[in-house]
C-alpha cells in the first residue's frame, strides 16, 4: 500500500495534459483489472480510478454548487459515485469516474487558446517619433506626440501617429489597415495612419490623432472587444444537467420508496450517468478536427466547428484570400510604330530592375518569365517616390511610372482608352516614355486564385451567402466580385468597417464566417461566429485572431469544411439520441431489478464505446 501511494504521488507531480493522460491511463488499467477480477492489492483495485478520477469530479461538483449553485453533469456523477461506494459497488464507481474523466480529457485536448495576436499588434505601434521644432529634429517617445506637432518620417520607418503630409512624396504600405496588396502613393495633403510603413521617400506630417485615438490603437481595442463579445458554446450535457439530475434523483427515490431496495436506486443513478452524453460532443469534434487537418485546416479553438455549422454568411477579404495578393502583368502595349510590344516590355523591365517598388519588381519578374533574362543595363537610375523611375537604357532616356511623372517631365500625352478602361476595372497602369515621347504602357493586376470561382459556387450550393469585404477601391472590388459571382460587396473598408459589417449580419440572426489574411482583418476575425485565417500568406496576427487557420491557402477546401461541420453536428445529435434512449431503457431494467450496478455500468460503458465508434467515422468522411 505504501509503494502504491508513493507511485500515485509521483504521478500527481506531473503537469498539464501529460499528467491527465497518465492518470487516465492508470485509472483505465485499474478499471479493466477490476472487471476481470484481478486484485493485486488487499483492496479493490478500482479504488485507484475512484481516487484519481472520482475525487476531482466530486470536488468540482461541490465547488460549483456552493459558490454559484451551478448544476452540471458532474453533480449526478458525484451522486452515483458516492452511492456506489456506499453499497460496496467499487467497480461501478471506478468505471463511471473513468468514463467521465475521459470525456473531460477529450474536451481539453480540443481546446487551444493562443492569444498572442493583441501583443503583436502592440509591437506594430512605432515606439518613437521624429519631432521637428524650431528647425531642430529630436526623437521622442511616440506616446508624447501632441496634436499639431510637426513630424518627419524617413524611408522604412513606421508612421507614429495619424496625420496629414505637409511636404514630400512617398509610397505608403497600408496593408496593416486596409489590406491593399500594393503601396499607395502619397503627397502633400494626403492622410497617413499610424502603424503603416513609409517605403521610399522622406516626408513631413502634421499630427492629427495621437495616443488612444490613433488608428493602430483603435484596432487593438476592436480586437479586444470583439473577442470579449464572442459567446462560447456550453457542453450539451451541462446544458441539460439540471433536468438530468432531477429526473435521475426522482426515479431513484421513487424506486427505493416503492421497492424498498436501495441497490435498484443506486443502479438507476449509475445507468443515468451521462457518460455517453458527455462523450457525444468531444469525440465527434476530435474526429472532425482530424478530418479537417487532412484537408489543410488547423482548428485552433475546440468549439470552432460547432459554431461553423450554424453560419449563414461567409465574408471574404479580397487580397491574399480570393486573389494571390501579388501583382502580375496582364497586358503590355505599344503606342508607337518605333517600338514593338516586346521592346516596350523589355525597356520598362530594364529601367525597373533596380527598383524596390512592388510594381517595378512585378514588371521585372513577369518580363523575365515571358521573354527570358535578356534585360539591358540601366544607367543613371533614379527612383522618384510616388511617381516612378527614370533611367537610361540602350542610350534612350526612359521614364516608367504614373501620369504625374510624365507630366512633370513635359511628356505630352492623352491616356489611351484601353488604359483608362483598365484603371476603371481596378488595374494599375505604368506608362512608358522613351526620349520624351509616350511609347506604351503596362497593365498590372492582382490575380484571382484559380479555385475561387468554383469554391464560391459550392458555397452557394450549401445555402451560404458569400460577401466581399475589402479595403480596395470600389472598381477593384466590383471587378473581382463579378469574376467569382459574389453579389454583396463592401469596398474601401477599414478594420472597423469590416467589424461593423460582421456585427450587422449577426445582429440580423445571420452568423458570419470571416476569412482573411491581413492584420486589418483581425477585429472581424475575432468578432465573427468563426474566423478563418490564410495560414500560408496571412500575417501572424490574423492567424492568432482566428479560430481556424488554412495552412496551405487552398480555399477550394472551404466548402468541405462547412459540410464537415454540419455532418459533425448531425453525428453529435445522433450520439445524443442513442445515449438517451439507451439510458432510459437501462433505467426501466434497473427499476424492475433486471440490472444491478455492475451490469448497469457495463451497459452504459458499451454505450460509450458505440458513441466513440460512431464519431470515428468522421475521420474519413468526405463531401460527396
Amino acid at each position: 500500500m505504501k509503494l502504491l501511494m508513493e507511485k500515485l504521488e509521483q504521478l500527481l507531480e506531473l503537469g498539464g495534459i501529460k499528467k491527465d493522460i497518465t492518470l487516465l491511463a492508470v485509472s483505465g488499467a485499474a478499471v479493466l483489472l477490476s472487471l476481470f477480477g484481478v486484485q493485486p492489492f488487499p483492496f479493490d483495485i478500482a479504488w485507484i480510478a475512484i481516487i484519481l478520477c472520482g475525487i476531482p469530479i466530486i470536488l468540482e461538483a461541490v465547488i460549483g454548487l456552493v459558490t454559484a449553485f451551478d448544476i452540471k453533469a458532474d453533480v449526478l456523477v458525484s451522486l452515483a459515485l458516492i452511492a456506489s461506494v456506499a453499497i460496496g459497488e467499487d467497480f461501478a464507481a471506478g468505471e463511471v469516474a473513468f468514463i467521465m474523466q475521459l470525456g473531460g480529457l477529450l474536451e481539453e485536448l480540443t481546446v487551444a487558446r493562443a492569444r498572442a495576436g493583441i501583443e503583436k499588434l502592440v509591437h506594430l505601434t512605432p515606439q518613437t517619433a521624429r519631432l521637428l521644432r524650431d528647425g531642430q529634429e529630436s526623437i521622442i517617445p511616440a506616446e508624447q506626440v501632441q496634436v499639431g506637432d510637426l513630424l518627419r518620417v524617413l524611408p522604412g520607418e513606421g508612421v507614429p501617429v495619424d496625420g496629414v503630409i505637409v511636404s514630400g512624396q512617398t509610397s505608403i504600405n497600408q496593408a496593416v489597415m486596409t489590406g491593399e496588396s500594393l503601396p499607395v502613393d502619397k503627397a502633400a495633403g494626403d492622410e497617413v495612419s499610424s502603424g503603416t510603413v513609409n517605403q521610399f521617400g522622406a516626408f513631413e506630417m502634421r499630427a492629427s490623432k495621437v495616443g488612444e485615438d490613433s488608428s493602430i490603437q483603435r484596432m487593438i481595442r476592436l480586437v479586444q472587444s470583439a473577442d470579449a463579445g464572442k459567446a462560447r458554446i456550453v457542453g450539451i450535457a451541462d446544458r441539460w444537467a439540471t433536468w438530468i439530475v432531477v429526473i435521475a434523483l426522482s426515479a431513484a427515490a421513487l424506486t427505493w420508496l416503492i421497492t424498498g431496495e436501495i441497490i435498484r436506486a443506486v443502479t438507476i443513478l449509475v445507468v443515468f450517468c451521462p457518460c455517453a452524453l458527455v462523450l457525444a460532443t468531444p469525440t465527434a469534434i476530435m474526429a472532425a478536427i482530424g478530418n479537417a487537418t487532412k484537408h489543410g485546416f488547423l482548428v485552433r479553438e475546440g468549439d470552432a466547428l460547432e459554431r461553423l455549422a450554424g453560419v449563414k454568411v461567409v465574408a471574404f477579404d479580397k487580397t491574399g484570400t480570393l486573389t494571390y495578393g501579388t501583382p502580375e502583368v496582364v497586358e503590355a502595349a505599344s503606342l508607337t510604330d518605333a517600338c514593338t510590344r516586346e521592346q516596350i516590355y523589355r525597356l520598362a523591365a530594364s529601367a525597373e530592375q533596380l527598383s524596390e517598388h512592388p510594381l517595378g519588381k512585378a514588371i521585372v519578374r513577369c518580363c523575365k518569365k515571358e521573354l527570358g533574362d535578356t534585360l539591358a543595363p540601366a544607367d543613371g537610375f533614379h527612383m522618384l517616390p510616388g511617381r516612378g523611375v527614370r533611367a537610361r537604357v540602350e542610350g534612350k532616356q526612359i521614364l516608367a511610372g504614373n501620369l504625374e511623372l510624365l507630366k512633370e517631365h513635359g511628356v505630352s500625352m492623352t491616356p489611351p482608352p484601353a488604359a483608362e478602361e483598365a484603371v476603371r476595372k481596378g488595374c494599375t497602369v505604368t506608362y512608358l516614355a522613351v526620349d520624351g515621347v509616350l511609347a506604351g504602357y503596362i497593365v498590372l493586376s492582382d490575380t484571382l486564385r484559380e479555385e475561387s470561382a468554383d469554391m464560391i459556387g459550392s458555397l452557394n450550393g450549401l445555402g451560404v451567402q458569400p460577401v466581399l469585404l475589402t479595403g480596395d477601391h470600389e472598381n477593384v472590388a466590383r471587378t473581382i466580385a463579378g469574376q467569382v459571382h459574389i453579389g454583396a460587396v463592401r469596398a474601401n473598408c477599414l478594420p472597423e468597417d469590416k467589424l461593423w459589417a460582421v456585427e450587422r449580419y449577426q445582429a440580423d440572426g445571420r452568423p458570419v464566417c470571416m476569412i482573411g489574411d491581413g492584420i486589418n482583418d483581425a477585429p472581424a476575425l475575432k468578432k465573427a461566429q468563426v474566423g478563418i485565417a490564410m495560414g500560408g500568406v496571412g500575417s501572424d496576427i490574423a492567424v492568432d485572431a482566428a479560430d481556424i487557420a488554412l495552412v496551405d491557402d487552398e480555399v477550394r477546401e472551404l466548402p468541405h469544411l462547412i459540410a464537415l461541420s454540419r455532418r459533425m453536428m448531425a453525428t453529435i445529435k445522433c450520439n445524443m439520441t442513442f445515449s438517451m434512449v439507451l439510458n432510459f431503457i437501462a433505467i426501466v431494467l434497473a427499476i424492475n431489478g433486471t440490472l444491478n450496478p455492475v451490469v448497469g455500468a457495463l451497459v452504459h460503458n458499451a454505450g460509450s464505446v458505440l458513441v466513440i465508434t460512431c464519431s470515428a467515422f468522421l475521420l474519413k468522411w468526405k463531401k460527396a
